[in-house]
């Protein structure tokens, strides 16, 4: 049997007490919250490998504040394993129920996936992240994460491992796949006897790989080309606020801003308010002829990949449209379907917008970083779901569980 196999065949073992753990799961994940601060020399340590091999290869700063970490965000990983056990347990709600003219009681209850895989990128929060989520959720998970932050995950599912041993739980409820080449991604993606589901966390590159060729039932996150249109009865204030923040507060996120779209009528007096804010971050501006037309040579030329592109970086690409429609057309054609906002005063404008838009967050007047299960207040989540079936936006606790039903009787034959 395979290696992956074997760490499969013992998730599956680790699931079945899950099953049954019911309150003994909050007293794990507050043991991995107190592992997580005891060892956090130990973590940082392991993490100062992997900054100095991102710099090595020439990561580039937005990458390797993703990979980094420290003090705080190390108790902010803590913090946030407490939230999830403080949250009201997603496992065994009743759903519905009925009695039918035979007497048989049914009723539809939420149960744990089993076992979830998550294939992630250079982001080592995510590891204690995600695996609480699992946890809490009932469910046992195996973690593949970036080659670029292997000693940081190594690190904390060590540590978690050992925590949740203490406190009588199956080591194997958190596993973590250490090849990280792309051959042990394949295999997961195929692991169907083993892996319930399978989620993916990063770019564009790597969903597009879990889609095209997992065996296994996926769950699409994450890609996040979003977009802001600016409306030509927008207050510019708002603007320009809306759009520093969502673009430069954290670039690397999937909910930063990417496209700034603006209607023609009111470009000439926006754009240059807006650069002179971006300049602040010394954000590159991508732009259409119209744009460079009016903020001048500093503007290099937009390509339709730019307008496809997620940069995750201080990039931001920007089209002069003619009408909401054309905004509306730009949206559709280049969308990953994450986050998408108007800033505008006009009522039937921004419902035009929100009705026409088929992404999973749509905003007006408020910048697309608040998509974020936290923000919306659902509590942590595993990621962002652009798809249509099962969960689409935040997906929190109630989004990790399944259901079925439960049938009782005195004896009925059909």
């Amino acid at each position: 049997m395979a290696q992956l196999e074997i760490m499969g065949a013992n998730a599956k073992k680790a699931a079945r007490f899950l099953m049954n753990a019911g309150s003994k799961k909050d007293d794990a994940l507050r043991a991995i919250a107190k592992a997580l601060r005891e060892n956090s020399d130990k973590i940082i340590n392991a993490n100062d490998i992997d900054i100095q091999n991102g710099k090595n290869a020439g990561l580039t700063d937005s990458l390797l504040d993703r990979l980094r970490l420290s003090e705080d965000r190390i108790e902010g990983m803590a913090d946030g394993v407490e939230q999830v056990a403080s949250l009201k347990d997603p496992v065994g709600r009743v759903l519905d129920g009925s009695t039918l003219k035979n007497d048989l009681k049914i009723e539809k209850i939420t149960v744990p996936m089993g076992v979830i895989g998550i294939i992630y990128e250079a982001r080592p929060n995510v590891t204690s992240d995600a695996a609480a989520l699992c946890l809490k959720a009932g469910s046992a998970v195996i973690l593949r994460g970036g080659k670029e932050a292997i000693n940081s995950n190594k690190a904390i599912v060590e540590v978690m491992r050992n925590a949740i041993e203490q406190e009588g739980f199956p080591a194997d409820c958190v596993a973590l796949v250490e090849d990280t080449s792309r051959q042990s991604a394949t295999e997961l993606m195929t692991l169907s006897d083993y892996l319930d589901v399978l989620i993916p966390r990063g770019g564009a590159g790597l969903i597009k790989s879990v889609v095209n060729n997992a065996k296994v039932p996926v769950i699409e996150t994450g890609v996040g080309n979003c977009h802001v249109y600016i409306d030509d009865t927008a207050d510019i204030d708002m603007a320009k606020n809306i759009v520093f923040n969502a673009k430069t507060s954290r670039p690397s996120v999937c909910n930063a801003l990417e496209t700034v779209l603006v209607h023609k009528n009111i470009a000439e007096k926006a754009l240059p308010q807006i650069k002179a804010e971006l300049d602040k971050k010394n954000v590159e501006i991508r732009g259409c002829d119209a744009t460079k037309a009016i903020l001048g040579d500093c503007v290099v030329t937009a390509t339709d990949e730019d307008y496809a592109n997620e940069f995750l970086d201080y990039i931001l690409a920007v089209k002069v449209v003619d009408s909401i429609d054309d905004a509306l057309d730009h949206i559709e054609k280049y969308s990953t379907g994450h986050s998408e906002c108007i800033i505008t005063s006009n009522y039937s404008n921004a419902e035009k917008f929100t009705a026409c838009v088929d992404s999973a967050a749509v905003y007006v007047n408020a910048s697309t970083r608040f998509t974020d299960g936290g923000e919306f207040g659902l509590g942590a989540e595993i990621g962002i779901s652009t798809q249509k079936l099962h969960a689409r936006g935040p997906m929190g606790l109630n989004e990790l569980v399944s259901s079925k039903f439960i049938i009782k009787g005195n004896g009925q034959i059909r």
